[in-house]
């Protein structure tokens, strides 16, 4: 399929705000895969597929999950708003075709993050945080901060997000944690030795 067909089907499963919200994250996508050395074209591929999901109601990202085979792990399954990227995933490459497991793990990991991101996991990760409709407390920082790390924006949206769950006793995603804990490592090896 090209872009274009990949972005009507997209069309087809979301509501028009969602969908622009893909627009939106396809386009930041590419322009962070740019800056950073990943491929252009996958990430925005990653960006306009990554939420095709979400509008899907709970019982039938599951039906999804469960129809590939996909084990989801305790906190996962507590987490229904992770189930979209899982879910998404599973949808593209199983009925959309798409078989470039770059762009699959990407997609199945773009909410919640985990350890071990690619360069385009961490991509998809903050376009998706930083994309132009994105309008809550503290994204401006989030932006100003994407200008020069891809890890301050990971550490900076789960520590945003982290506190929110808790704050409404949720469940949280282990993977966030490692994510944030390795982008935080990461910052740390960078930094000259004193």
């Amino acid at each position: 399929m090209t872009y274009q067909e990949y972005e009507q089907e997209v069309r087809k499963h979301l509501t028009e705000e969602r969908f622009y919200h893909s627009q939106c994250v396809a386009q930041c996508a590419a322009q962070l895969a740019e800056k950073y050395g990943a491929d252009v074209e996958k990430a925005r591929l990653c960006g306009i597929l990554h939420d095709i999901m979400k509008n899907t109601p709970p019982e039938e990202q599951l039906k999804i999950i469960e129809k590939y085979g996909i084990m989801l792990t305790e906190a996962e399954r507590r987490n229904v708003k992770l189930w979209h990227g899982v879910s998404g995933a599973a949808y593209v490459e199983h009925v959309l075709g798409v078989k470039d497991r770059e762009v699959i793990d990407a997609i199945a990991c773009h909410t919640g993050g985990k350890s071990g991101m690619t360069l385009l996991d961490k991509v998809l990760f903050v376009a998706d945080y930083i994309s132009a409709d994105r309008d809550y407390p503290g994204v401006e920082e989030l932006r100003v901060l994407a200008e020069t790390s891809l890890e301050e924006v990971i550490i900076g949206g789960i520590a945003f997000t982290i506190p929110e769950r808790m704050g409404a006793r949720l469940t949280l995603e282990p993977r966030s944690i490692e994510a944030y804990n390795e982008a935080l490592w990461l910052l740390e090896a960078q930094k000259p030795a004193t």
